[in-house]
């Protein structure tokens, strides 16, 4: 598959995913859990399992103000799991007492309280853990390809990094978008997890092709260099390289020879979360479909976005500058 000379039909498929992902955040926005709004949150099973619209209909008696009932599933046995805001000692024995009356054998099983102070903290300190991560990557990957030398500065590695993590980001925030509008999915600290972990597996994975192509640059390089005197002092010298063969075809061939590890890395990462999908509870389902959808994202923009937008770089603001 010639990646790079095909680049503009990736690259063209990356921007229909953008602005799609932008427009479905954008229509149905995301669903906060009480992790950042603050409430509490309510798990109750029945061996006989009730209609939801009974449920709904026992929330509105109590009067609680806006709440969510989702269905739960796992290999205890089906429930609802039920979001309100921040109740009292006494108003959650009342709900407690009222659910579990609903169904057969009907049981609490989780109960979770978090006051909207906490809340707000967690969301801010969710926001400045993903800022501070895309942060440090730029500065590591400017830094680790800081010996590449030409034609490409490391700073813009490091940059091109960062564009393909915003792809690898917005695709599973616009899933929960659609998750959130659709089914009632809340987005909680577990998704903010999702997302991190989705941000250094798209790095590695896109680190490892540049990492080939700085190994493809020294190999196929000459160098030139010139001694610049300096009054006063001992003269400096200035190395200028020069590739011996054209860039693209450098890129496209460390693509070829890393290509097969990419996409046995990344399924051998699904593998195991189709497990946790259906083998784990209810509880982690959610959490390793998102992941799911994020690790697909991360392997396509490492090997079809970010060396080609790389190799567009290099068309349109290094090449012109060469031939002059």
């Amino acid at each position: 598959m010639d990646i790079i000379k095909n680049k503009k039909i990736f690259l063209i498929i990356a921007a229909v995913i953008v602005l799609s992902g932008m427009a479905i955040v954008a229509m149905f926005g995301l669903k906060p859990g009480i992790d950042f709004t603050g409430g509490s949150l309510m798990e109750v099973r029945y061996s006989t399992l009730p209609e939801q619209a009974v449920v709904e209909e026992a929330m509105a008696e109590l009067a609680l103000g806006t709440a969510s009932v989702r269905h739960s599933e796992s290999e205890a046995g089906n429930g609802y799991l039920v979001t309100t805001r921040d109740l009292t000692d006494e108003e959650r024995a009342s709900l407690e007492a009222r659910l579990t009356a609903l169904g057969t054998e009907g049981e609490l099983v989780r109960f979770t309280s978090i006051g909207p102070v906490i809340g707000e903290e967690l969301k801010d300190k969710a926001v400045w853990a993903i800022g501070a991560v895309l942060g440090l990557i730029i500065i590591y990957v400017a830094f680790a390809f800081a010996g590449v030398g030409a034609p490409v500065s490391s700073w813009v590695y490091g940059f091109m990094t960062i564009l393909v993590l915003g792809h690898d980001i917005l695709v599973p925030v616009a899933f929960m978008s659609l998750m959130g509008h659709f089914v009632g999915a809340e987005v909680d600290v577990l998704f903010v997890t999702v997302l991190l972990t989705i941000l250094g597996f798209s790095v590695n994975d896109t680190i490892v092709i540049f990492d080939r192509i700085r190994e493809k640059l020294k190999l196929n390089r000459t160098e030139t260099k010139k001694n610049i005197p300096v009054v006063g002092g001992k003269d400096e010298i200035q190395i200028t390289y020069h590739l011996t063969r054209p860039f693209d075809e450098l890129v496209g061939e460390a693509i070829d020879e890393t290509i097969t590890r990419s996409i046995n890395t990344s399924l051998t990462v699904l593998i195991a979360l189709i497990a946790l999908y259906f083998i784990g509870s209810s509880v982690t389902q959610l959490f390793a479909l998102s992941l799911m959808v994020g690790i697909v994202a991360g392997a396509y923009s490492s090997i079809f976005i970010a060396s080609p937008l790389l190799v567009l770089y290099f068309e349109k603001k290094v090449k012109p500058s060469l031939n002059k």
